[in-house]
């Protein structure tokens, strides 16, 4: 019985241990652990004497660990709750004041998150935006006021295709020359007499060495061709075409107009004519 008494009695040190280092609120595990171990060791060293079976020790040891672990586990709980509390009166936070709206952003009112994930471009201004370039206007060419089809070695006729039809229609104008061209200029004019939009253009002439433009003045759809800079134009006969499509039935190519320039030789000539109405082709036919 003293044995139990003496095991008893050790058992309660330890618990009376245990129940002071809970109440002192020491949030050090390692102290508090290094106690529990030398509360364990002194019960072995009374347990000695006595000789109890093995057993019976085990199973004291296992109980006084459910204790420990119970006392712990209020202990601990205390203490946080203290650290907690202690914490509520102790414990400051700096906190940035939020700035006050401008009374521009107030007037405003609040700006609409994005609803994207990623930022939009925003919109250019009318500066930002890239300037739109103007309809380029064909250079006019001019010869001599009382030019004709011929004059020097330059030589020229303007016709409708005879492919031509209802809905579409070719110009030709073909120039011939006796010398070599040094600089050369072709102006083909064609009336707007409804629905005229130009379809294309071309020339028995390398395009490589000629500038094309397409624009409309004064009434009328204009092709002109310029010879570029350090090209020639050898001796022979060519034909420069502008294609269009127009209104239904047959189209009077009378007002249409045609017109070239070139240097020979060094002198500057020029001719200049008109077309034969296609209509009148069609009620000859």
């Amino acid at each position: 019985m003293t044995g139990q008494r003496d095991a008893r009695a050790t058992d309660d040190k330890v618990r009376a241990r245990l129940h002071e280092a809970a109440g002192a609120h020491e949030p050090d595990r390692a102290r508090i652990l290094a106690r529990i171990e030398r509360g364990m060791a002194e019960s072995e060293i009374s347990r000695r004497p006595a000789q109890r079976p093995p057993l019976l020790g085990w199973a004291r040891v296992v109980g006084a660990t459910a204790a420990v672990a119970g006392v712990l586990a209020v202990g601990g709980y205390a203490a946080a709750s203290a650290l907690k509390d202690d914490d509520k009166t102790q414990q400051t936070v700096a906190v940035t004041p939020t700035p006050e709206p401008s009374p521009e952003e107030s007037r405003r009112g609040e700006i609409p998150p994005d609803p994207t994930s990623s930022p939009r471009p925003e919109k250019p201004t009318a500066a930002e935006s890239p300037p739109v370039k103007p309809p380029e206007q064909p250079p006019a060419v001019t010869p001599p006021a009382d030019a004709g089809t011929e004059e020097g070695p330059l030589w020229s006729d303007g016709s409708v295709d005879p492919h031509s039809n209802d809905f579409w229609a070719q110009s030709n104008v073909t120039v011939k020359s006796d010398k070599q061209l040094t600089s050369m200029t072709v102006e083909l004019r064609i009336k707007q007499t409804g629905g005229v939009t130009s379809t294309g253009a071309w020339r028995s002439l390398p395009e490589a060495d000629f500038e094309l433009t397409v624009g409309e003045r004064d009434g009328f759809i204009v092709y002109t061709w310029e010879l570029k800079e350090g090209r020639t134009v050898p001796a022979g006969e060519f034909v420069f075409a502008g294609q269009y499509d127009h209104d239904r039935g047959g189209r009077d190519a009378g007002d249409d107009r045609y017109a070239a320039t070139a240097t020979a030789d060094g002198e500057q000539v020029g001719v200049q004519g008109d077309f034969e109405g296609q209509d009148s082709d069609d009620e000859d036919s």
